[in-house]
This record gives structure tokens, sequence and C-alpha cells, in this order.
């Protein structure tokens, strides 16, 4: 079934949605939250609620892109989770240190009083184009899946030391652009 096909189940509110939903994307939900909550239960969990906030998302929302859309909610789904339950013991795990490594290009202020979300996306994306595939590659399977430098390296051949050094300098990359685009840091 296709994305449009899902996506109108959703809105004449038919159990079916979820059903194809779990068919297309269970797998890619699955994959990201993986790579962000260690327990099965967590895990589990946090794909019934994936499914409760689509229900709930579509509508009013009618995504573009599916899955992207899936994506997101899975993925800030899984952030949600991980959060709840490493309060006390903040910076331990892997989620949280990929986002650190990202607070270099961090803004001082919160996004929405620098500027708009829709031209920081706009930004991010075009910064994303420019790059060659297999670094976009590694800085998305890093900063989006949250994926550990280990598993990016055996995926894309490469040492741990060169992602490594890939993302180094592509989070450089990525602020100075960031600077000359009048972001403020």
């Amino acid at each position: 079934m296709d994305d449009e096909m899902i996506i109108q189940l959703f809105f004449q509110r038919s159990e079916q949605a979820i059903a194809a939903a779990e068919d297309r994307y269970g797998a890619y939900c699955r994959s990201i939250l993986r790579n962000i909550l260690d327990d099965p239960g967590d895990r589990e969990e946090c794909m019934n609620d994936v499914y409760f906030k689509l229900w709930n998302q579509i509508p009013p929302n009618r995504p573009e892109c599916l899955r992207a859309f899936v994506g997101s909610v899975a993925r800030n789904c899984a952030l949600d989770r991980y959060r709840a339950a490493h309060r006390e013991k903040r910076g331990g795990g892997m989620a949280e240190l990929a986002l650190s490594e990202l607070q270099e290009c961090a803004l001082e202020t919160s996004m929405e009083d620098t500027l708009e979300e829709h031209r920081l996306v706009e930004l991010l994306n075009s910064f994303l184009a420019k790059l060659p595939k297999e670094t976009r590659v590694i800085f998305v399977k890093r900063y989006w899946y949250l994926s550990p430098v280990k598993r990016i390296a055996e995926e894309t051949g490469f040492t741990e030391g060169k992602v490594k050094m890939t993302l180094h300098r592509t989070r450089k990359q990525l602020k100075q652009y960031l600077e000359k685009e009048d972001v403020a840091l």
C-alpha cells in the first residue's frame, strides 16, 4: 500500500491505517528505536506510542513525506522515553553523547527565538545537500538516527577513526556554514 493510501486511511479514521503503517514502516521505526533505546520493553512501548501519536496527528496533518513523518515521530518518542529514563544519570548513554557532540554548533538561545524552524530546516537541508554522499550518510546516521560510531563504521566499511574524523570535520563545517548564514551561535 502506498503512502497516500495510508494517509487516506488515517483521514478516514480506519483502524487499517495502523496495520498499514506497521507493514510499511514498522521495521524502519524499530531500527530508529534500537539506536536510542537499549531495553526491548521500552522499544515496544515506544512503538505503541508512535502509532498512537500518528493516529492523533494524522489528521490534522497531511505529511508530504510519510516516511520522514513516521521517522520523526519515532525518533521523538524514543528520545522522550530515553530522557525520562535517564534523568538522573544524564550524559551516560549513546543518544546523549551524539547530541552533545553537536553542542559546538548549538544556538545560544532557543531556535524559536533566533529564527523560525522553517529557515533552520532549509539551512540544514542546504548544508547536507552540498556534502559528498558518504559524508552526508555518516552525518545523518549519527545525528538523525543516533547510530553508534562503531555501527556506522561497520555499515560504511570505514574505520571508527575515519568516521569520528568525518563527523568532527562536518560539525566544524556546519558551524562555519551557520555563522556565514548569520545564525547566532
